[in-house]
């Protein structure tokens, strides 16, 4: 690992952990204190404390990476932004696009509200995952079986969300890769479906099972298109701590919920039309560099983060200073000494996993299958 990441991801996760653990605590007593007396109170003030966590990713991306988020949208879309219930479904790209979905979220004043349909072993990740399952994340099992019925009650929890809020759905169930690319065009060309090269199929159950739980509520959909712009990696938690920059591209349409259809095979059609909709937009932008003809629309760069960041570094500083003139009134200068690398070694160990759970090589595999080279290359994207 270069230097300049080390540098970073020590002081950070320092700070990171530790808030973390805080904004975990507050967020737990406000779970058994308030959450049963107002669930609408528990969830305005969670807002608020769960930002004061999440904006310290965010300021990563803004201003140490200095990540680039260019969005196209007509003004329409753009000005309704963070002012209604949203259904946000993507194609899952790289391995930040939620964090991508977070930016955009913060910009539009509904971070803390931002919400997400999640495989389960995100909740026990420690700090981040501990925190959106205060925030009412919907976590999966990948068995329908038992899913059904978990996002049937997570849909109808939400339908009395005091404030706007936004649901992401990544229907694709899996990130990119170019392994699950070849499965899918595998899969598609065995039904005589249109071949994909630049999404994943989607899987249509939980987006059905989303809009006819959420439709008498949720008045849109965001249908965002992500890509990373030509010759450029996809960022990852290394790249951001590396400080390296990238440019991503974000398409966002917005659809009425009540133009959607009635039926079941209805929805599914819809959401496959609109995935071969994503994969042309990719496929012209690709081969022609020409992305969208919306309108690029301004987001901004808040210095918001930046100050929540300030605050805990100084806060954090402070205790850490006092915690060790305590320390050294009980404890030899050795031992002092050994609990520093032992909270150190903690550290590093809890970045390292949070750093490889959000890998593409991690996510869900693609089924085993066998290829000819002459299909392969026929198959796979020019």
């Amino acid at each position: 690992m270069a230097w300049p990441a080390v540098l970073v991801i020590v002081p950070v996760g320092i700070i990171f952990i530790l808030s973390g653990l805080i904004v975990n605590l507050i967020q737990a007593v406000l779970f058994i204190l308030v959450r049963p007396l107002s669930k609408s109170l528990h969830r305005r003030i969670n807002k608020i404390v769960a930002e004061l966590l999440w904006l310290e990713l965010i300021v990563l991306v803004d201003w140490w990476a200095n990540l680039k988020i260019e969005v196209y949208a007509d003004d329409e879309t753009f000005e309704l932004l963070g002012k209604e219930h949203a259904l946000v479904i993507s194609n899952h790209k790289s391995d930040l696009d939620w964090l991508v979905g977070w930016i955009l979220a913060q910009r539009s004043g509904c971070l803390g509200s931002a919400l997400a349909v999640m495989k389960k072993e995100a909740k026990v990740l420690p700090v981040i995952g501990w925190s959106m399952w205060f925030s009412d994340y919907v976590f999966l099992e990948r068995s329908w079986g038992k899913d059904e019925r978990t996002l049937q009650s997570g849909f109808e929890w939400l339908e009395d969300f005091p404030m706007p809020f936004w649901l992401a759905l990544f229907v694709e169930g899996t990130r990119f890769t170019q392994a699950k690319l070849l499965a899918a065009q595998e899969f598609a060309a065995s039904r005589g479906s249109p071949v994909p090269r630049n999404v994943l199929i989607p899987r249509t159950k939980g987006f059905v099972s989303a809009v006819t739980h959420l439709r008498s509520f949720v008045p849109a959909i965001y249908d965002a298109t992500v890509a990373v712009a030509n010759c450029q990696p996809a960022p990852t938690f290394l790249t951001i701590f590396r400080g390296q920059s990238s440019v991503i591209k974000v398409l966002l349409e917005r659809h009425s919920m009540q133009e959607l259809p009635e039926t079941a095979d209805g929805i599914a059609q819809w959401c496959k039309d609109a995935f071969v909709t994503k994969d042309a937009v990719l496929e012209k932008y690709f081969a022609k560099d020409i992305f969208s003809d919306k309108k690029l629309q301004d987001i901004g760069r808040p210095k918001k983060s930046l100050f929540v960041m300030i605050f805990w570094s100084s806060l954090l500083a402070y205790a850490t200073v006092r915690l060790f003139q305590w320390l050294s009134l009980f404890l030899a200068s050795w031992e002092v000494v050994a609990f520093s690398i032992a909270f150190l070694f903690l550290v590093t160990i809890i970045m390292q996993i949070l750093i490889q759970s959000s890998e593409s090589e991690r996510s869900t595999p693609a089924a085993n299958f066998t290829l000819s080279e002459g299909t392969r290359q026929r198959l796979l994207p020019r």
